[in-house]
């Protein structure tokens, strides 16, 4: 692994980029295409790391896939056609390695409760202290027949004994990720009897559960999603037996990834950036990171299929809960460091168990960086002080490297350590960066 030390602007930008696919929306779209009732065309597929271990795990199990990897070396972009078995899973046995891709795993999880046969998976050793026994124990509650090594009951890796799911009705509340829902809704329709969901309780990072329902719509299945009052706080899902259509989909650029961009141009007086393809039309949450920048003091244009950031003179501190958004907290964090006051960043519950404690690595970076750091629960104050030059330790985690870079747009001498860490999600990052901060 390699370190990189950047260098600060010498004037401020204006640029354009389109950030490659959302990783979100290309392991949901693989799975809906996989379980489809028929081929299925998904453009603008995002190659990387996550994407790759997904892709594989689903070869495992008997999927054909057709892969056009032309735009990899260009703009980390592919198309590919997935013939879908309409609920089926080809494989009766199967060894599946997710690496250190939440999705994946708990996405294929549920997957292979539709098979009958016997499957495996794990990951990386991060991967078995990321906790999944939500999910296994809700799929169980549906039919499903799912263990655990011995001694670590809830954690990969998990063991399948698959006989198709019989469906019924089970309850969710505020857990550590929205995906152990995600990835009961997408399976959902091919349960004997259908699902339904009863929400309890405040739900972890609903607007990613919102794309998931979305997308479901997109490739022809329509979930029933109840609220407690006109408005109000969503209460049940109700996902009927059907079959998802085969689809041509292309996927939106990663808002999460765009995020860098936009806080480069918060950061840095005068600088502007355009990010094309996201926008108010847009199925990720993590477009409201834009928002936050406005609230802040940055100039910000949103149109349905793009967002324009300026930096403004000064940008001031903010109170936020971003339990909607938790993959925001470390752009947000670092940006936080070059307002006029404190910034406290709540709802923070989920990024305990992420690639890293990334709570305990914010703080540990940002003091580094000058900061003064608060952590009470899962809350954290940043009162920002005289920035220093910083080598940041990323500690595997692609969001630490690349939300601690938009510090050395404007700190001269931050060095981010182990860069090639950015390859989970975006392995063109710091060139496209470099591409950004130099264009007038």
């Amino acid at each position: 692994m390699s370190d990189l030390t950047l260098e600060p602007l010498r004037q401020p930008f204006a640029a354009r980029i389109t950030p490659p696919g959302s990783k979100s929306l290309t392991n949901r779209a693989l799975v809906l295409g996989a379980l489809a009732a028929g081929p299925c065309e998904i453009a603008n597929v995002l190659v990387a790391d996550d994407t790759e271990v997904m892709l594989e795990g689903l070869r495992r199990l008997g999927f054909a896939l057709h892969v056009d990897r032309a735009g990899h070396a260009g703009d980390g972009a592919g198309a590919l056609r997935i013939d879908g078995r309409a609920g089926t899973i080809p494989a009766d046995r199967a060894d599946l390695f997710c690496g250190n891709s939440g999705t994946t795993i708990r996405f294929l999880t549920a997957v292979c409760a539709l098979g009958h046969g016997r499957y495996t998976l794990d990951g990386v050793p991060r991967m078995r202290q990321r906790p999944i026994g939500a999910l296994t124990a809700r799929l169980a509650r549906l039919g499903a027949r799912i263990t655990h090594k011995p001694g670590a009951d809830g954690f990969p890796p998990v063991h399948v004994e698959a006989n198709g799911l019989r469906g019924g009705t089970m309850s969710y509340g505020s857990e550590v990720s929205s995906q152990y829902l995600s990835a009961v809704l997408m399976v959902a329709p091919y349960a004997t009897t259908g699902v339904r969901v009863d929400l309890t309780g405040p739900q972890t990072s609903w607007p990613y559960v919102a794309m998931t329902l979305q997308l479901m719509r997109r490739f022809g299945v329509t979930p029933e999603l109840h609220h407690d009052a006109p408005g109000g706080q969503p209460s049940r899902i109700v996902v009927a037996p059907g079959r998802y259509a085969p689809t041509r989909y292309a996927v939106e650029p990663d808002a999460s990834n765009a995020s860098y961009f936009l806080a480069a141009a918060a950061v840095n007086p005068g600088a502007k950036v355009t990010i094309e393809g996201l926008g108010s039309a847009s199925l990720q949450g993590d477009v409201g990171f834009a928002e936050l920048l406005r609230r802040m003091g940055a100039d910000v244009v949103i149109g349905a299929d793009f967002i324009t950031v300026t930096g403004a003179p000064r940008i001031s501190g903010i109170e936020v809960d971003l339990s909607g958004m938790p993959d925001m907290a470390q752009t947000l964090g670092v940006v936080s460091a070059f307002a006029t006051g404190p910034s406290t960043i709540r709802g923070l519950h989920t990024l305990r168990v992420k690639e890293t404690d990334r709570i305990a690595a914010l703080s540990r970076e940002l003091e580094k960086l000058g900061a003064s750091v608060d952590v009470e629960g899962d809350a954290i104050t940043i009162t920002p002080a005289r920035r220093v030059a910083a080598a940041i330790d990323t500690y595997d985690d692609h969001r630490m490297a690349m939300s601690f870079a938009v510090a050395g747009t404007r700190v001269p001498g931050i060095t981010i350590r182990d860069v090639e860490c950015v390859g989970k999600t975006y392995p063109r990052f710091f060139d496209d960066l470099k591409t950004v901060t130099t264009s007038t």
